[in-house]
């Protein structure tokens, strides 16, 4: 989904925001310290090739965290800007080596380095190396660095080497690489096949040995690529954590069966008067869970109709015709406007671009998903509860455990704003990530599929800091 902006103010949510939006050869459990290497600070760093990437930068560095990242340039705090809650502590103590580069592309979105190249990825090596990889995919239309603080900084802590791409090309105008309608999603996918490979061989190169276990996770659309990785490349892969990934499936529910209707129905109920009821009645029934009306403004000034439009225009141009990503924030009614878009009734060549980019359910690792239930730009009931039944009518339900989350939404610096009524998804993120460790290494089932409550008196700093799954 688009990239947000900042974390917003109580008072600006409240009045309106502007659009600115199996284990091999394991000899430690996947808990324990990393156990170093032999070769030292950085050994071997001049050596390390990346196979196929046609530009490669490797620096050695004396904190792989943001904690220092930020500080030397390896590091673009923009990047992940509005995905974590304010006053998150990085740790530190994570010395090693960072490569950045990219792989041939033809677009050209991505500014990181001057380099004015897409497909630039991030690996980072530390020198207390515990064993294992961890790949990831930006969220929204973000770049290589989005996951620095929400992921990156607590995996290279626990001992694992970490890869993360920008899918091949970012912004909000992304739909303008490719050549047909789903290309540049298609290549998202394609992307992180191709950094998970290259990741793997480097982090051997690196350590004399490959990893013991490689892990894909990531949010929102980072999310998605972890469920399509799973179904479609497992021998890649031990497992994956899916954090309120994206479902694309051609036959619905999708971004664009639901977002229309938000579009069409939030304006009436946000004027009040006779029609407001009823207009809070088909939010309702189109996805957007009761209690969760204190966020819809902020979705609809920032999410709801950027999402819409861009997504739309990805998969169907013609919808508008020769205008691109439709019209902003468009009266019902207005000739071409998303707001009316009806994804049922349009030709089946719009159907076979999202087909290309569907998924099935057919998952061949384990995987475990987690979804806040005040999801309001995926709304839980559109999303995660239906992948998970697509799963279990795959007939792979025993490779997924699925948690949704009491009181998370799906960014979480607007945990900042109403820290009374959210929980922040990041610790159940960690939670759901040392669940399949003992998972995928034999040390500990997971719990069952079941709502994860928020505990009753628990403080903001509690919340930021633990969320027991069982």
């Amino acid at each position: 989904m688009p990239t947000p902006p900042g974390p917003p103010t109580r008072r600006a949510v409240l009045h309106g925001l502007s659009l600115t939006a199996a284990c091999l050869l394991l000899t430690t459990p996947a808990t324990a310290a990393p156990t170093g290497t032999p070769d030292g600070h950085c050994a071997g760093r001049a050596h390390l090739r990346v196979p196929g990437a046609a530009r490669r930068q490797a620096d050695c560095l004396d904190e792989l965290t943001t904690a220092g990242t930020v500080a030397s340039g390896h590091t673009d705090p923009a990047d992940y800007a509005g995905l974590t809650p304010k006053g998150l502590p990085a740790p530190t103590g994570v010395p090693g080596i960072q490569i950045d580069g990219y792989f041939p592309d033809t677009s050209t979105t991505n500014t990181h380095h001057g380099w004015n190249h897409d497909s630039q990825f991030v690996i980072r090596l530390p020198d207390r190396w515990n064993g294992g990889l961890v790949v990831a995919g930006t969220p929204g239309n973000r770049q290589q660095y989005a996951n620095d603080k929400a992921i990156s900084d607590w995996v290279l802590a626990r001992g694992y080497a970490y890869a993360a791409t920008d899918k091949g090309n970012t912004g909000t105008a992304f739909y303008r690489d490719g050549h047909r309608p789903a290309d540049a999603i298609a290549e998202w996918n394609t992307r992180l096949t191709q950094l998970t490979r290259a990741a793997r061989a480097v982090t051997t190169q690196r350590y004399h040995r490959p990893p013991t276990r490689t892990i894909a996770t990531g949010l929102s659309n980072g999310g998605y690529l972890v469920r399509w990785q799973l179904e479609h490349h497992p021998e890649l892969y031990d497992g994956g954590v899916d954090w309120e990934g994206t479902l694309w499936r051609t036959d619905g529910p999708n971004p664009l069966t639901f977002l229309p209707q938000a579009l069409r129905h939030y304006p009436t109920y946000a004027a009040g008067g006779p029609g407001a009821a009823d207009a809070e009645a088909a939010l309702h029934r189109a996805g957007f869970p009761a209690g969760s009306e204190f966020l819809w403004p902020y979705h609809h000034q920032v999410y709801w109709d950027l999402t819409q439009r861009i997504y739309r225009e990805e998969l169907d141009p013609g919808y508008d015709g020769a205008t691109e990503a439709g019209t902003p924030f468009c009266t019902s009614g207005t000739p071409a406007c998303d707001a009316d878009y009806d994804y049922a009734a349009r030709p089946a060549a719009v159907h076979r671009a999202v087909d290309r980019i569907a998924l099935t359910g057919r998952i061949g690792k384990p995987l475990i998903t987690i979804q806040g239930t005040l999801d309001v730009l995926l709304p839980v009931s559109q999303d995660s509860d239906v992948y998970a039944r697509m799963v279990h009518a795959a007939g792979r339900g025993a490779l997924l455990r699925y948690y949704r989350i009491e009181d998370g939404t799906h960014t979480d610096s607007l945990v900042d704003a109403f820290p009374d009524r959210l929980r922040p998804m990041l610790p159940c993120h960690h939670a759901a990530f040392e669940t399949l460790e003992r998972w995928i290494t034999g040390t500990g089932l997971p719990p069952t599929d079941h709502t994860v409550p928020r505990p009753p008196g628990a403080t903001p700093a509690t919340l930021l800091t633990t969320c027991p799954l069982t």
